[in-house]
């Protein structure tokens, strides 16, 4: 009874997609799906918060360093250059 409950409840908030996919990225899909003893859902889902983790650590990145270049903090391209061109000797 409660197994079925924690199933029941991991699936009550999730949405179901659709998208199309090549025929060789399925069957990979489903052969680490198979090693793992995991579904296609638990794999893609795991895709799924890697990219976005990734996507989001970049996005912060970025508006971080624009935020830093309206502040003043950026460095001119040929002070950077000769910077590395020094240390590269």
């Amino acid at each position: 009874m409660v197994y079925y409950f924690v199933m029941q409840s991991e699936t009550v908030n999730k949405r179901t997609i659709s998208f199309r996919l090549e025929p060789d990225k399925v069957a990979a899909l489903d052969n680490l799906a198979k090693a793992q003893t995991r579904d296609r859902t638990f794999l893609l889902n795991e895709a799924v918060d890697a990219y976005l983790d990734v996507q989001r650590w970049q996005i912060e990145h970025i508006q971080e360093g624009l935020r830093q270049a309206d502040a003043g903090m950026g460095r001119d391209h040929e002070e950077v250059h000769a910077k590395w061109r020094r240390r590269l000797r």
